[in-house]
C-alpha cells in the first residue's frame, strides 16, 4: 500500500482550507500544514485548467528554497469557469450575488488544480466537474450569502452547504473536486510519486 512507502517522506499541504486538510485527514495521510502568502495573479491570455494550474504552481515558489530530499510539497488552486470567464472568490457581497445569479439555470465548470513538488520534479494535475444550478431565485441566493457568507469559495458557493443541497440538479465528474481537492487525482498522483 501506499502508506508504507510514503513512510519516509514529508507531505507538506500548503492550504489554510479547512476542506482540504480534512481531505487529507481522510486519505489517512500524514501531513503538515506550511502556509506562505501568494499573490494569486495570472496573465490574462490563460485560459480554463491553465489559470488554475498557473497559480497551484505559483504557490510552490515561495518554498523552493527550503524543501528537503525527502519532502512533497502539495499546493493547489480551484477556479470556476462559467461563460469564459473564470469566477474566483467573491470580493463582496454583490459581487457573490452577481455571481450566482449568473450560473442560475446554466452549467458552469469547476477545475482544481494540485501540483505536487519535490527538489527533483514537479508535477500539476487537473479535474474538470461540471455542475448544473436550477432557477434560483433572488431570495434563494440572498439567503445562502446572508447565512454561509460563501466569500472564501470560488465562485462564491460550497456544494456542501445549503444551496448545493437545495440548487444543483446535476453534477458530472468528482464531487470532490467540486469541495476543493479531487482526492483520486491525489492519491493516484503520490501512488506514482512514490514507486
Amino acid at each position: 500500500m501506499i502508506y508504507d512507502r510514503l513512510e519516509s517522506y514529508t507531505i507538506i499541504l500548503a492550504s489554510g482550507s479547512p476542506r482540504r486538510q480534512q481531505f487529507f485527514k481522510d486519505l489517512g495521510l500524514n501531513f503538515e500544514i506550511r502556509l506562505k502568502p501568494v499573490k494569486e495573479e495570472y496573465p490574462k491570455r490563460l485560459r480554463h485548467f491553465e489559470i488554475s494550474d498557473y497559480l497551484a504552481q505559483l504557490k510552490s515558489l515561495p518554498f523552493k528554497n527550503e524543501l528537503k530530499d525527502n519532502d512533497i510539497l502539495i499546493t493547489s488552486d480551484t477556479i470556476v469557469w462559467h461563460n469564459d470567464i473564470a469566477l474566483g472568490k467573491p470580493k463582496n457581497q454583490d459581487d457573490a450575488f452577481n455571481m450566482l445569479m449568473a450560473m442560475s439555470n446554466a452549467t458552469h465548470e469547476v477545475i482544481t488544480s494540485v501540483c505536487f513538488t519535490s527538489t527533483t520534479s514537479q508535477k500539476t494535475v487537473n479535474a474538470v466537474t461540471k455542475v448544473t444550478f436550477k432557477a434560483l431565485s433572488e431570495d434563494e441566493i440572498n439567503y445562502y450569502i446572508d447565512n454561509f457568507r460563501p466569500f472564501d469559495k470560488a465562485g462564491a458557493y460550497g456544494i456542501q452547504e445549503w444551496i448545493g443541497q437545495i440548487g444543483i440538479v446535476n453534477i458530472e465528474g468528482s464531487y470532490t473536486n467540486v469541495v476543493g481537492l479531487p482526492t483520486h487525482l491525489v492519491y493516484k498522483t503520490l501512488n506514482s510519486m512514490v514507486l
